[in-house]
């Protein structure tokens, strides 16, 4: 059994200079693929339960998918819950067999956020689990505007939470269908110096992959969330996949193949953020 905290996968992250992905899960063929990938790339990955995931499927049925892929995984494999908004959401998370929640206070003021995700903190790591925290707010492509994470409240916010890892808003924006504009770099150079937590780059589908490597081998930032960019990937594989045959019904033949398409992107992605 493989099956990791956050805290395992990035602290190596930090000392070694390589980035580990958080990548956004809709179901089994998703999170069968990713860790597909990750174990020929032979990396770590962190398997994410996001808000539109939960309310497809209950938070117990995607604690024992996630433990039951990293049982039989190569490589470690992190069961987090993205953007847990309450703390009878993270609770529940922790209790279905996830080792990581991420708190997301970025909506409140600073003072409320550090409270609650410094409450949500300790719950985890009396669980022996990790918890991520966000400060400053990261926005959505065509939704609300996103505002910049201020270097002198990510660190009391990483100090007084005891998070182990921050959520930062650097120009990243969540539900980019394209790469484009990156990433504020002097912004993350001066979080950096006020804070020694490994940094996270939500929206990650939107910086572009250059950027993506540059700041995994000589950044703080050790955890890059990537979602629609490998969706459009399943999306295009479903597609080709119910065009070759339109007489074809049965979804479970359909589905095995998006499996390789979608294992090819993730391998991309992975190969980015790795050491050099």
């Amino acid at each position: 059994m493989t099956l990791a905290t956050l805290s395992d996968v990035l602290l190596p992250a930090l000392r070694q200079g390589h980035a580990v992905a958080g990548l956004v899960t809709a179901g089994w063929e998703d999170m069968r693929a990713y860790v597909a990938a990750a174990e020929a790339e032979g990396v770590p990955v962190i398997l994410q339960a996001g808000p539109a995931c939960r309310a497809h499927t209950p938070l117990p049925v995607l604690g024992r998918m996630f433990r039951t892929l990293a049982e039989g995984a190569a490589v470690p494999v992190v069961a987090h819950l993205d953007h847990g908004y309450t703390a009878h959401e993270c609770r529940e998370a922790l209790e279905a067999g996830f080792t990581s929640v991420m708190y997301d206070g970025s909506r409140r003021p600073l003072r409320q956020n550090i409270d609650e995700t410094a409450a949500i903190a300790e719950m985890a790591h009396a669980a022996g689990m990790s918890c991520e925290g966000e400060i400053g707010f990261v926005g959505y492509a065509g939704g609300e505007t996103s505002a910049g994470t201020d270097p002198e409240e990510a660190a009391i916010f990483a100090r007084e939470t005891g998070v182990d890892a921050v959520a930062i808003s650097a120009g990243n924006v969540h539900l980019q269908q394209q790469q484009q504009g990156g990433l504020d770099e002097a912004r993350i150079r001066a979080i950096e110096a006020a804070t020694q937590v490994p940094l996270v780059i939500h929206g990650g589908s939107g910086v572009p992959a250059a950027q993506r490597t540059a700041l995994a081998r000589g950044s703080n930032i050790c955890k890059f969330n990537i979602g629609t960019e490998l969706r459009m990937a399943f999306g295009q594989a479903l597609r080709d996949a119910v065009n070759r045959d339109p007489e074809r019904f049965d979804r479970i033949a359909i589905l095995k193949d998006t499996h390789e398409p979608l294992v090819t992107a993730t391998r991309q992605v992975l190969r980015a953020l790795k050491g050099a």
